[in-house]
């Protein structure tokens, strides 16, 4: 029997300014009324389908802020202050512009070409804009509210427009949207977000899927414990100034304890699997990975071929190199068929694409009986590339494969157990990611190497702090909280002149909020280097709301 392995990971990094709370961009939100409803949704209509889908704590705590947001009306998200006020003709000019800013970041040809009404609002703003500037003053409230609401809508879930009552009325309705119609809208979106936690626990409980864990704030963890692990897979990547960053293996440790705390207060029970943020490993991470009690972890074929060479197959489980302790083994990715969904399948119809995907797996089973195939990707950003956010995709896919008799779907931690009598063991691990097999997504790069460096600083500054003694607890608990926001691996994905300017400049500005904030809590002087941006721009235009972050080798 061929067993196959689904590993749905969800991230968003933490949006909010450090110091009010405030939501800088939607993402959050916007994934969780559109893909993360949509994956339960696949799941829940398809109960013989077993994965594992993967939750960053960082994204939960972001998700339960939201469910917060709605149940109090207390808005810390521009977007839902903007729908939510009673006439729009009183919005700010602040949010007015957050809004024209934000309102069509999307992929066009899936969430806002198959809308006349959002259309409409998209051509009307370019031609007052081609006017001269005083033509803006004539988008009234409505102009506003209404783009507002189409935006919710266009980011909302296929299963919400299907099985919704309110969205599929409002897509229906087109426009000229009441207070009333938003505030429904916002309570049927309010829904959803409260009960995205409660649904994956449920499916879970039921045994149809595995929930594993990131550390807590999605850190490179590997760089945290050391910058030269870099060069095991490029041994030319420049490396920041400082030798290593101060304090990494506690770090990396606290980071590991928050997220095994975490998902037992969410889920009910402690994880057994451990995704590393972005797939990234090395051997001293691994070894702390499995002092920590996780069973097994995973990241992708780049980084097996680095460590075991050109022959080593993704078909089984790993056991650790020698000296490594605890009881874990490894898997790694199929990134062809993993990339198949990622990237190509959006371009195809739903049920070819399940069709040709059933034929790929049918090779795999026929060359080797008892593989197991391992498809791993990002359970969020693909989806608005394809047409219904997927919806056909999945309903066809999961249809083929819930009837396939030589097929099975398995958890990560059911495939561990089921194999471990045949894992071949690694002769070495070379540190590497799931994007190229190296780390270069996070370092080299000037501005990259920059910001660790200010990074370094700041945490030698937070270590001389916190050894003085005068910090009460609830101080020094702050002030790692928001260390560990700092050292999400995000900031440093962003950074780079080759990345889009628009994602740059804000991931840039933002990692700096964050330095400065806690250089404050610190009660310390903020440098005057924090003032200057890291990167000078981005090279290619944005092409979504969310950039479609490159998961293949």
């Amino acid at each position: 029997m061929t067993d196959l392995a689904f590993l749905w990971h969800m991230h968003q990094p933490d949006y909010r300014h450090p110091d009010t709370g405030e939501f800088l961009l939607p993402w959050v939100l916007l994934h969780a009324t559109k893909d993360y409803s949509d994956m339960a949704a696949h799941l829940e209509r398809h109960p013989g389908i077993r994965c594992t889908v993967n939750f960053v704590p960082v994204l939960l705590d972001q998700i339960e802020d939201y469910a917060e947001q709605f149940a109090t009306g207390q808005w810390r998200d521009p977007l839902l202050r903007i729908a939510a006020i009673p006439d729009a003709n009183e919005l700010s000019a602040i949010d007015r512009d957050w809004l024209l800013d934000i309102a069509f970041r999307c992929h066009a040809p899936t969430m806002l070409e198959p809308f006349a009404p959002y259309r409409r609002l998209r051509d009307l703003l370019a031609y007052v804009r081609s006017h001269d500037g005083h033509a803006m003053s004539y988008l009234s409230g409505n102009y506003y509210a209404d783009l507002a609401t189409w935006y919710l809508l266009a980011w909302s879930g296929e299963s919400l427009r299907r099985g919704g009552r309110i969205v599929p009325q409002l897509m229906a309705k087109g426009g000229n949207f009441s207070a009333a119609d938003r505030q429904a809208l916002l309570d049927e979106l309010g829904a959803v977000v409260g009960n995205l936690i409660p649904r994956y626990r449920a499916l879970a409980e039921r045994g149809q899927i595995e929930l594993s864990c990131t550390p807590a704030h999605h850190p490179l963890a590997p760089l945290l414990l050391d910058f030269t692990c870099a060069r095991e897979a490029l041994p030319n990547c420049a490396l920041p100034a400082p030798p290593s960053y101060p304090g990494g293996r506690s770090r990396v440790a606290e980071h590991l304890a928050d997220a095994q705390t975490s998902h037992e207060r969410r889920f009910g029970q402690p994880p057994a699997g451990l995704w590393p943020a972005e797939g990234a490993l090395s051997a001293e991470f691994l070894k702390q990975i499995a002092a920590a009690g996780f069973r097994w972890t995973a990241s992708s074929y780049s980084v097996l071929r680095h460590s075991a060479g050109d022959a080593a197959a993704t078909t089984t489980p790993w056991l650790p190199p020698e000296g490594t302790p605890g009881d874990i083994q490894l898997f790694f990715r199929d990134e062809r068929l993993s990339d198949l969904i990622g990237f190509e399948y959006a371009k195809w119809h739903g049920r070819d694409a399940a069709r040709h995907f059933l034929d790929e797996l049918n090779a795999i089973r026929r060359r080797t009986p008892d593989a197991l195939i391992t498809v791993f990707l990002d359970g969020e950003n693909a989806w608005e590339y394809y047409p219904y956010n997927a919806w056909y995709f999945f309903n066809d896919l999961y249809g083929v494969l819930a009837q396939a008799t030589d097929i099975r779907t398995v958890t990560l931690a059911e495939a561990a157990e089921a194999r471990r009598a045949q894992s071949p063991r690694l002769p070495r691990l070379v540190a590497g990611s799931w994007v190229y097999g190296t780390l270069s997504t996070w370092i080299g790069d000037p501005a990259k190497n920059r910001a660790w460096e200010l990074l370094c600083e700041l945490k030698l500054s937070a270590d001389r702090v916190l050894g003085s003694g005068r910090l009460d607890a609830d101080t020094r608990a702050e002030v790692r909280r928001r260390l560990a926001v700092c050292e999400s691996s995000d900031w440093f994905w962003w950074l780079g002149d080759y990345n889009p300017s628009h994602s740059v400049a804000t991931f840039d500005r933002l990692f700096r909020h964050n330095l400065r904030a806690l250089y404050r809590l610190l009660d310390l002087p903020v440098p005057v280097s924090l003032e200057h941006p890291l990167s000078s721009g981005g090279g290619n235009a944005e092409s979504g709301g969310t950039m479609r972050r490159a998961t293949e080798s």
